[in-house]
């Protein structure tokens, strides 16, 4: 049942990296595309580390570092992104 679970998560997380690029070929702005690319790849990701924490759970420290790592990396980088996508980089409000 868990190896099961594992390849769930597995592919799971594969269908949201080829869901999140295919919007790449569209006529939106690219932010709206990096938005959408950095959102699918991040849960993406997050889902292969959890089918391989099933998978190997003896790794737990490592794989639950990779999970916290992904979820603040991709998010800092995200906002980094949208403030130097601004004109003047700042905030009017």
């Amino acid at each position: 049942m868990i190896n099961f679970l594992s390849y769930i998560c597995i592919v799971l997380g594969l269908v949201f990296w080829f869901w999140g690029t295919w919007p790449l070929l569209g006529h939106r702005s690219v932010l709206y595309k990096l938005h959408g690319l950095s959102v699918a790849d991040t849960l993406g990701s997050m889902a292969i580390v959890v089918g391989l924490l099933l998978r190997i759970p003896h790794e737990w420290p490592l794989l639950v570092l990779a999970l916290i790592s992904l979820a603040i990396w991709n998010t800092v980088l995200g906002y980094v992104l949208a403030y130097c996508s601004t004109e003047d980089s700042s905030y009017d409000g």
